[in-house]
């Protein structure tokens, strides 16, 4: 389970993580899927509680990722500033936060996936994909290179940590 948690999270961290950090990661997360009950023992500083909606190894995953990888917002607009915040400023978008402010979550997402895409042409662009059980936020997702987007899904069904395309899965929830 260890390498399986190792090469998701380099895959959905791209590049904002050094390699020993994604080795730590796995490692306590693989210790946490485990033997939950003696990771806790090991890590009293753990504040998980045995009621949240995912198990512990998945929330030392989600709760190790920095906040240039795992993007936590109540709506769209925020999410987007996150996303172009991790960016930095060297890179430009043509798409700014506040054009999101009154549109519909399909049409807000739709943008921001179309931002995205267009983006690293060289790995076809990024995918946002929902990540995991939001505990405090509305929405909480990563970005993906369009290239590994198969293989993170094949990763996130192995280890049992939940990911979907967001747009996909927005318009999916529209025609339900």
């Amino acid at each position: 389970m260890k390498a399986s948690l190792a090469e998701l999270i380099r895959l959905i961290s791209s590049g904002c993580l050094r390699d020993d950090d994604i080795e730590r990661i796995a490692d306590e997360a693989a210790q946490a899927y485990a033997d939950p009950e003696a990771f806790l023992q090991a890590n009293p500083d753990i504040n998980y509680d045995v009621d949240f909606p995912i198990p512990l190894g998945e929330w030392v995953v989600v709760g190790s990722l920095p906040d240039t990888v795992l993007f936590q917002a109540d709506d769209y607009q925020t999410l987007f500033e996150q996303i172009v915040g991790s960016f930095g400023p060297d890179v430009t978008f043509v798409l700014k936060p506040k054009q999101l402010a009154k549109a519909e979550p399909l049409k807000a997402m739709n943008r921001i996936q179309t931002q995205l895409g267009s983006l690293y042409p060289e790995k076809g662009g990024y995918v946002l994909v929902d990540f995991s059980e939001p505990l405090d936020d509305a929405l909480q997702a990563v970005l993906v290179y369009t290239c590994d987007v198969e293989r993170v899904m094949a990763l996130a069904v192995e280890v049992g940590i939940y990911a979907a395309p967001a747009l996909e899965t927005l318009k999916a929830q529209g025609e339900a």
